[in-house]
């Protein structure tokens, strides 16, 4: 079960942090990688490592999600690598933490362009090929703050962004529903990342995330990645609307 050998998954964010775990994941099962992100640098070591480790062909393209040209660009260079795709991990994101009264437009419109445009963006040029094969897995990433607020960290504009992929997602997933393709949301709590970890590595934070999680610790590298092969997998098929909190409890309480 979940054996996605053969399967061609496309990954955006993935040149660090969470798309680079979720794609060591996915690739484990056995998928061949698109990993999408702006940094080439990061994303041919990236891409180097899991050819070596698992034995897959990984496909490393620099894409801006948030400019239409670069994201078609990257759907038809995975089309001329393998001739199709079969699931998309729209993991790209941003995170601004400023008082909702000091945020200035620019600020929040950039965290929307990514965060929520992006996510857009992407599902509709990958959904396209999706659609007219008659089979797609899409797996948003939103967070556990597109869920809930919090009292910890200012982030208005990435609440509203997340909380925008939340409901994005039961949208397409209803309209798409008919049409072989399923799309799912993953919403990650506290996990150290290279956005996150110098505010999660903090004695303050720290003490709020054991008062506010109740398995009282961040989440550890490789523990989206069975929610994501479930996912992505063919026997999930009958899962779609799915918004699924992965935060130590943080949403339950």
């Amino acid at each position: 079960m979940f054996n996605l050998k053969g399967r061609v998954a496309v990954i955006t964010g993935a040149s660090s942090g969470l798309g680079t775990q979720m794609a060591h994941g996915l690739a484990e099962q056995g998928a061949n990688l698109v990993l999408l992100a702006r940094r080439e640098d990061k994303l041919l070591k990236v891409a180097t490592e899991i050819e070596s480790k698992y034995g897959v062909t990984v496909h490393p393209v620099v894409c801006d999600v948030t400019q239409l040209d670069s994201v078609k660009g990257a759907v038809q260079a995975t089309l001329d690598k393998f001739g199709k795709v079969d699931i998309l991990v729209n993991n790209a994101g941003v995170g601004t933490m400023v008082p909702a009264e000091k945020m200035e437009d620019e600020e929040w419109e950039y965290n929307l362009s990514i965060d929520l445009t992006g996510v857009f963006r992407t599902a509709r040029e990958f959904g396209k090929v999706m659609l007219e094969a008659g089979y797609g897995r899409i797996i948003n990433i939103s967070s556990m703050y597109g869920m809930v607020g919090n009292s910890a960290a200012p982030a208005s504009a990435y609440h509203a962004a997340k909380g925008g992929v939340v409901n994005l997602t039961r949208a397409l997933a209803a309209e798409w529903a008919t049409r072989g393709v399923t799309v799912n949301c993953i919403c990650p709590g506290y996990f150290a990342t290279e956005l996150t970890t110098d505010t999660l590595k903090t004695a303050e934070f720290t003490t709020y995330m054991e008062r506010t999680v109740p398995l009282q610790r961040y989440g550890n590298v490789g523990e989206l990645n069975s929610a994501a092969c479930f996912l992505a997998a063919d026997e999930s098929s009958y899962v779609t609307g799915v918004i699924l909190p992965i935060d130590g409890g943080y949403t339950c309480v």
